[in-house]
């Protein structure tokens, strides 16, 4: 135990360039509370790189009367990691590590602490079960993703999910409540921050079923100033990758336009034709969006993204051309998350047809009617 009485100021110094957080390498535990009571207090503790006494961790009988009181020296840390680095792995925390731990986190401090608002944003998180799979959502993993462009508001995301539902995907009541939900929360939660705050970057990320992510779209509108993300396979990552090699889409036309309009959305598999007739009695023309190797990782970059955008939205002014504005459009999509979150985006409420979306269950055979728009 240290017997160094810490100098007032250098205390100061420390709490202000730490901002009250632990600096061990991955922690950055906020020390002035207690996480799960949330109740004010005082959890830090000041850690010496090396020891005040020679014969203490990382001891030096001359360095350590010199440094006993110096910042270059001291580290805030929480007790877990100021208990490991002195007792219980000493030897696994040599000097050179620690002065390591300490600057990156005092760097990326004082560098979070002088962005200007145009570096910020506001992180959306949408997650909704996905057959019998919740949705494995986490803000570190989004946060990750935004840095170094942009760094986030708030310190937990902005989250628009259902917590702990147990209504799965298969049952009709699970598109009413959650489509309800989504609206309200992002009501309440985003529409309110782009009134009120002086941030006006958003950062969207969702996983949960495509009609759902498709209404997320259409409330993240164009008039919001957002970018989308994309959850990759390989390497499991929101992270926006290196471009691959990627041609463009194809956009198909029906021979005929004289029945139901219905959009055949295959990216991230292929969907037949002979799966959407057999859901009609009526005429249908099938328009169908997709590319050479329909593949659930095949959109790796923001610049495949951008023509997906494209190309919707020229689907969407011709498909209106050649069945009037008062038809209702059926949508059958198999994409990744991104691309159903721009579809709903480029989606226009006033000028383009309503949507009638349909969604891939086994336990319903097939594809069946879940939402409209």
């Amino acid at each position: 135990m240290s017997k160094t009485s810490i100098p007032e100021k250098i205390k100061t110094q420390l709490w202000t360039l730490s901002a009250g957080r632990c600096e061990y390498r991955g922690c950055n535990k906020p020390l002035w509370k207690d996480e799960l009571s949330m109740a004010k207090m005082n959890n830090a503790y000041i850690a010496h790189i090396v020891a005040d006494s020679p014969d203490g961790p990382r001891g030096d009988e001359e360095r350590s009367p010199l440094l006993a009181k110096s910042f270059s020296n001291l580290m805030l840390m929480c007790d877990a990691h100021h208990r490991l680095i002195d007792k219980e792995d000493v030897d696994g925390h040599p000097e050179n590590l620690l002065v390591e731990m300490k600057k990156e986190h005092e760097k990326r401090i004082e560098l979070l602490t002088s962005l200007s608002s145009s570096k910020k944003t506001h992180v959306i998180l949408y997650g909704a079960n996905i057959g019998n799979q919740g949705s494995p959502l986490n803000y570190e993993s989004a946060f990750q993703a935004i840095i170094p462009d942009k760094f986030p508001t708030e310190s937990y995301g902005v989250e628009l999910s259902i917590t702990n539902s147990i209504i799965k995907d298969n049952e009709d009541l699970f598109w009413e409540l959650e489509s309800k939900n989504l609206e309200r929360q992002f009501r309440e939660k985003v529409e309110n921050l782009k009134i009120h705050s002086p941030i006006k970057s958003f950062s969207a990320f969702g996983l949960a079923p495509q009609p759902l992510l498709i209404k997320f779209g259409t409330l993240f509108n164009d008039l919001y100033d957002v970018q989308v993300f994309q959850r990759h396979r390989e390497p499991e990552t929101w992270e926006w990758q290196d471009e691959t090699d990627f041609d463009d889409f194809n956009l198909i036309e029906p021979k005929e336009f004289d029945g139901l309009p219905v959009l055949n959305i295959s990216l991230s598999a292929t969907i037949t034709n002979d799966r959407i007739e057999k859901l009609f009695d009526s005429k249908i023309c099938i328009w169908t969006i997709t590319h050479d190797s329909p593949d659930n990782d095949f959109l790796k970059g923001k610049i495949i993204l951008s023509k997906f955008r494209k190309i919707c939205r020229h689907f969407f002014d011709i498909v209106k051309a050649k069945h009037g504005q008062d038809n209702k459009l059926h949508v059958f999509p198999a994409m990744p998350v991104s691309a159903a979150i721009e579809f709903g985006r480029i989606w226009m409420p006033k000028a383009d047809m309503d949507l009638i979306i349909y969604d891939q269950n086994k336990e319903r055979n097939g594809f069946y009617k879940t939402i409209e728009i």
